[in-house]
């Protein structure tokens, strides 16, 4: 492979639209910043990586028939994974790709913000690669904590790249983690 980058789009899945939380609202302005990524990366050479969340029973079981690319996100992916965990480098085999591969540095993007995203951030940075999170192409909707208060999506997004940055990962736009592959080529 002539990239040292990846791209993981992680559980960007049909599942999530069976949850009671999702709102269709959150979707399109994240489809569209992913879909640029997508194909920003493909024509920059950098493998796509596909990563859906399965469970036994339920909208992620994948009986279900909704284990498939949330629409209208169009993607050709260079490998596949499947997992059972927060972090898609647990139990999924994507570790072994990337270090067959000659991976050094991930991108990530996906579906939920805060938890896959973020707990996958966290892993790969703890296993040594360089990582960009892309917080416009990542995707959550509102919760609400125990005393109460809700969370817009747009302040979980912050306070996720808030202790992520410069700590587990360089916090970037689309068109930054496109660059920096940019850079690497010319260097």
């Amino acid at each position: 492979m002539s990239s040292d980058t990846a791209l993981l789009v992680i559980d960007v899945q049909e599942s999530f639209r069976q949850r009671a939380y999702f709102e269709e609202t959150y979707v399109s302005p994240f489809i569209t910043r992913l879909q640029a990524l997508v194909d920003g990366a493909k024509e920059a050479g950098i493998p796509v990586v596909q990563i859906f969340h399965v469970d036994p029973t339920g909208p992620f079981a994948e009986s279900s028939g909704y284990v498939k690319t949330l629409a209208p996100l169009t993607l050709e992916p260079d490998a596949v994974f499947r997992k059972g965990r927060h972090s898609a480098l647990v139990g999924s085999g994507l570790d072994v790709w990337l270090t067959e591969n000659g991976i050094r540095r991930v991108i990530v993007s996906g579906i939920r913000t805060e938890q896959c995203c973020e707990t996958t951030t966290r892993h790969a940075s703890d296993l040594g690669y360089e990582v960009d999170y892309v917080g416009e192409a990542t995707l959550t909707f509102p919760m609400t904590d125990a005393a109460g208060r809700q969370w817009s999506a747009d302040e979980i997004r912050a306070r996720t790249e808030l202790v992520l940055a410069d700590r587990f990962a360089r916090i970037a736009t689309v068109e930054d983690a496109l660059a920096q592959r940019s850079k690497k080529l010319a260097a």
